[in-house]
């Protein structure tokens, strides 16, 4: 299902791949790695498809991605691809994958507030994007962390394999941190690879819990909107520290088993 995307490497008006490598750079990647390997650990991937990116710090027109060809549980800080937005890359070994260009590249390029696109067809979350209708009912506490931030796309038009399909999809998702893509899967969006993970985490978590409740066939008790309301801004109090810790929390799992994610 993942096609490759004929790459660009023509020279541009971009830095030096010397210039690419400063301790915040370096730490994204150690950053976005360790996503990748424990959204492996927890079954979020899907073979060699999915994707997650990071505008790169001090480089608003270019972005981290990984690589077509490797797995999740392959990918390390090293392996990620600097891509621009018109296809060029600009350090790194291979090509992204299509989808994950055009869908990515526009995702940056219009929404500034999205510095973290993350895109993983994890089962739960995926399986709310194929039902009829809103994707949550609101009845658990972890799912109203998203109750005022998250948007539907209903337009599914196959794989993103043009800039327009993209562009549709960035302009779709609006201001939203969550966007449930019908027939297709989530995407997060967030301003750190922290809070992306976080929600990333978290949505699944939410999504696995409603799909139980529901296969019970009793019927749901939903919040109400203004308590649900209400414990969405309660969630956002701290949390990009929360979030912050929450990574921490993943590394220092990977650095005992899979210290190699940081290479």
């Amino acid at each position: 299902m993942a096609h490759a995307f004929e790459v660009n490497r023509a020279p541009g008006a971009h830095p030096p791949t010397s210039n690419l490598d400063s301790p915040a750079i370096r730490q994204a990647r150690v950053d976005l790695a360790a996503c990748f390997r424990m959204a492996a650990r927890l079954g979020m991937g899907e073979g060699i498809c999915n994707h997650f990116s990071f505008v790169l710090p001090g480089h608003r027109d270019l972005f981290l991605v990984n690589p077509f060809g490797l797995a999740f549980a392959e990918v390390t800080a090293s392996s990620l691809l600097i891509c621009d937005f018109n296809g060029r890359v600009v350090a790194g070994e291979g090509q992204p994958e299509a989808t994950a260009f055009f869908i990515h590249a526009q995702l940056h390029r219009l929404n500034p507030g999205a510095t973290t696109a993350f895109h993983t067809h994890m089962p739960h979350a995926t399986a709310l994007c194929m039902l009829e209708g809103a994707p949550f009912v609101w009845a658990g506490q972890t799912a109203l962390k998203f109750y005022e931030r998250l948007t539907v796309d209903e337009d599914y038009n196959g794989l993103a394999l043009d800039a327009a399909e993209g562009e549709r999809i960035a302009r779709a998702a609006g201001s939203a941190d969550i966007v449930m893509l019908k027939n297709h899967g989530p995407l997060v969006l967030g301003p750190s690879v922290a809070e992306a993970w976080d929600d990333l985490y978290y949505l699944e978590r939410a999504a696995e819990v409603q799909l139980k409740a529901m296969a019970s066939g009793r019927p749901l008790k939903c919040v109400p909107h203004e308590v649900a309301s209400a414990a969405c801004r309660q969630m956002q109090v701290g949390n990009a520290e929360g979030a912050r810790l929450h990574l921490e929390s993943v590394k220092r799992q990977l650095a005992r088993s899979e210290p190699e994610f940081a290479a």
